[in-house]
């Protein structure tokens, strides 16, 4: 059967027919594809700058990131990047040895001033040394005057207490004596001196225990700073010949006898007390009658046990029975109806 030109020629465009539908869907994604790309290109082309600047932030982000940093295998090459973390680690042991001195026994003034010619202090060898009967006596119309306006004092509830009451003037290891304060010096006694102003109210508080059987001494009242520097000095070398560190030292007496510039006994308002059966700075005075008799009695005078015990967390001080200082009457009531010691006192105004 012959097949006629026009036959082929249907024939052929349906061969070409089919062949076009297979080669469509390949070409058509061709083309997407280009256009994606050529549109890619004409955006990076047209915001180079823009798109270079956030490359430029992106790559500074990650070279400086704290998750990103280098591992050294050679222990040489690692010294140096890690110096700080050497440094840290060593202030942390530092005062990990701090907090952990020995226990060692506590050394009293008289214990550091033995077996010097003191020659860089003037009449050390004259000053505290004076009866209760001595002081008594030279004082007796002040200690009259004392009594006779003891009662005047308002209730402690209708006081209102201010920062700036030279009285409750704090000073410790974090606040220093400022430079600009002044006081007058008064004496009790020959070469024992201590602020004017607490005078009256020390006598009468001497006197006052001696009326109830107990004879106080004043043992330690104001210091210049001259004689605070050379005990506090006196004290490091004496427990440096224990077998301490100078760290270890200092830290110790730190404890016992105030950093120069910090103590309170260079402005005149404190005092060491002890009495005439029992004269050593240490925890016992506190077990003794003269020690109770303070603690319960001294407020009624304006004065406060500076170093309680249970309280050295606060005043970085340990325990000192003997240490007294001035606050005035109804600030020392207060501070002994609450429990609470200087630091804290302050903190509530």
């Amino acid at each position: 059967m012959r097949i006629t030109m026009r036959e082929r020629v249907i024939s052929r465009l349906k061969r070409t027919g089919k062949r076009n539908k297979c080669l469509k869907p390949p070409m058509m994604i061709c083309m997407i594809f280009i256009l994606l790309i050529c549109r890619l290109w004409d955006c990076l082309f047209n915001n180079m700058k823009k798109y270079a600047c956030v490359m430029v932030v992106l790559l500074f982000f990650v070279m400086s990131s704290s998750f990103n940093f280098p591992i050294f295998e050679d222990a040489t090459l690692n010294e140096q990047p890690m110096a700080f973390i050497v440094e840290n680690q060593t202030m942390a042991a530092a005062q990990a040895e701090e907090e952990q001195i020995p226990e060692v026994e506590v050394l009293d003034d008289s214990d550091v001033l033995d077996g010097y010619e003191d020659t860089e202090l003037d009449n050390m060898e004259e000053i505290d040394k004076y009866t209760l009967d001595e002081i008594l006596e030279e004082n007796s119309a002040g200690t009259e005057d004392a009594a006779e306006s003891e009662g005047d004092q308002p209730e402690p509830e209708n006081v209102e207490f201010s920062k700036d009451d030279w009285r409750l003037l704090l000073i410790n290891k974090q606040h220093p004596i400022p430079e600009d304060y002044t006081f007058n010096l008064g004496t009790i006694k020959g070469s024992m001196k201590c602020d004017e102003r607490i005078i009256s109210d020390l006598l009468a508080m001497l006197q006052g225990a001696k009326n109830d059987g107990v004879n106080l001494v004043i043992c330690s009242p104001y210091r210049d700073l001259n004689r605070q520097e050379v005990l506090f000095n006196r004290k490091i070398h004496a427990y440096m010949a224990k077998g301490m560190s100078y760290m270890e030292a200092y830290k110790i007496s730190s404890q016992a006898v105030t950093v120069p510039g910090a103590s309170e006994h260079q402005i005149g308002l404190a005092l060491d007390i002890v009495s005439d059966t029992y004269a050593y700075l240490n925890e016992g005075f506190g077990d003794t009658e003269a020690g109770k008799w303070l603690q319960e009695h001294s407020c009624e005078y304006g004065f406060t046990l500076r170093y309680p015990k249970g309280k050295e967390y606060i005043t970085s001080i340990e325990y000192e029975p003997w240490h007294f200082r001035y606050v005035g009457k109804e600030a020392a009531t207060v501070m002994k109806q609450k429990g609470i010691c200087l630091e804290e006192f302050v903190d509530e105004l």
